[in-house]
């Protein structure tokens, strides 16, 4: 008996590989929205913990050196002499001109003479110097929180005048929280320093480059503009800034703990 072997291979049709590839594509389109949706919280989560990290050493810097830092120049690129530190004239911030404070300096930091904004002075505090999503920190603090001894004042009239803080125990910040930029409640007041992410879209942001984004609007452009006010509230569709602040009592309590106050 004659015995056959059949040695045809059979491949897959273009119908069947169209079949497969739609698969592929529906599977694909269903788990985009997750695993981004995943990225996002981890990127969160991680500039969280890095402002907490940020806390602390803003914090310990206080203690050590008697008063917060001042903000590091924005609008430098970060491989630029004096990126990343803090920006002084004397003993007080650097402001610029248009500011109307007296000093002048060239940069893209606002003053208003009783606090200054910036970005974070990361290489100052020994921290990352961007977010999670690779942008800078925007940072104000109360000028009589960060101006050195030489020129202190203390905005109030201390009981016993401080020798080893550029602040005493009566003094108040400036920067206040509110829920809303139209409408808001307070949410902190007269903090010494607060700083925040302008988060997932970044605008308002600065970049590595020293370049802001544009683009903030509603509660978002309240964060971008160089006042007082700032806003901090859950995250929206319009809205993905994630702030936090220095509190004024816990500060104190600290700088007496370490004997910087009386």
């Amino acid at each position: 008996m004659n015995r056959y072997i059949d040695h045809r291979t059979h491949g897959f049709t273009l119908i069947e590989i169209t079949m497969v590839m739609l698969i592929i594509v529906l599977l694909m389109t269903g788990l985009l929205p997750t695993i981004t949706s995943q990225i996002d919280l981890q990127r969160t989560t991680e500039t969280r913990k890095q402002m907490d990290e940020i806390k602390q050493a803003l914090t310990g810097y206080a203690i050590v050196n008697g008063r917060l830092p001042c903000p590091a120049k924005a609008n430098l690129s970060s491989t630029s002499v004096g990126a990343g530190m803090e920006a002084t004239t004397g003993t007080t911030c650097a402001c610029v001109a248009s500011s109307g404070n007296t000093v002048a300096d060239t940069s893209a930091i606002a003053c208003t003479g009783t606090s200054v904004t910036g970005v974070l002075p990361w290489a100052t505090l020994g921290v990352k110097e961007t977010d999670a999503w690779d942008r800078r920190y925007t940072y104000r603090v109360t000028t009589i929180f960060a101006d050195q001894f030489a020129a202190s004042t203390y905005g109030c009239t201390p009981s016993t005048t401080p020798t080893a803080a550029s602040f005493a125990l009566c003094s108040t910040g400036v920067p206040d929280v509110i829920s809303a930029a139209s409408g808001g409640t307070a949410v902190a007041t007269d903090v010494p320093a607060l700083f925040l992410s302008h988060g997932k879209n970044g605008t308002g942001a600065y970049t590595r480059q020293g370049i802001q984004l544009s683009g903030a609007i509603g509660d978002e452009a309240e964060n971008s503009n160089n006042d007082n006010t700032f806003v901090s509230h859950t995250e929206t569709t319009s809205f993905d800034d994630i702030a936090a602040w220095i509190s004024p009592s816990i500060l104190f309590n600290r700088m007496v703990t370490a004997g910087k106050l009386p």
